[in-house]
């Protein structure tokens, strides 16, 4: 209950265009305290539910209603450090695949918690973030889940060699396009079934 709670407070807020540190302002709480939620490390103190299901506008019920049961649906993972990328390829990705769970990351920790914990079957990695960038994180990813598809997103061409050399199963550049994903998803190193 815990990850699938933490999975829907992100894509809510996501979907809300709200940031981790304004929900925590809303809700009055460190955004430490929204990230620990998300990540599944805790849940939110039952009396904060309230505070929490009117800052996303929405009523308790309807909030705890929307916890996605994680079921047979594949995993599937975007990972972006700019928040505009996440709410615009979030739900193109939703779109082309709508059998899948779709969950939008900005920081790599986070990506690298939720590989140790749940199967995944396609990780969206954006090469650059910040000063560092995702080529050693796939690698570490792909020695936790070896059957995980890696694909890279960039803006930056020049990346991708050294992005094929880390067993990634493809490469996009920015911004996502429905048409070209789909392309990626037909040649995946590791077919998933139930992606479509």
């Amino acid at each position: 209950m815990t990850l699938q709670f933490g999975e829907t407070l992100r894509r809510l807020r996501m979907e809300r265009g709200l940031t981790q540190q304004k929900l925590a302002e809303r809700l009055h709480v460190d955004r430490t305290s929204v990230t620990s939620w998300e990540t599944g490390r805790h849940l939110p103190d039952p009396a904060i539910l309230p505070r929490l299901a009117e800052a996303l506008g929405m009523d308790i019920a309807a909030l705890l209603a929307s916890v996605e049961e994680p079921g047979d649906a594949p995993n599937v993972l975007l990972l972006d450090d700019k928040p505009i990328i996440l709410e615009g390829g979030v739900p193109i990705l939703r779109q082309i695949m709508p059998n899948a769970n779709v969950i939008g990351f900005t920081d790599p920790a986070d990506v690298l918690y939720f590989f140790r914990q749940n199967p995944v079957a396609v990780a969206f990695l954006d090469i650059e973030l910040g000063k560092s960038n995702c080529i050693d994180l796939c690698r570490d990813l792909l020695r936790l889940r070896p059957r995980a598809n890696i694909i890279y997103l960039t803006g930056y061409p020049e990346y991708s060699l050294d992005a094929w050399r880390t067993g990634a199963s493809g490469f996009l550049l920015k911004p996502l396009d429905a048409d070209e994903v789909r392309q990626e998803l037909y040649r995946l190193r590791y077919p998933v079934k139930g992606l479509f």
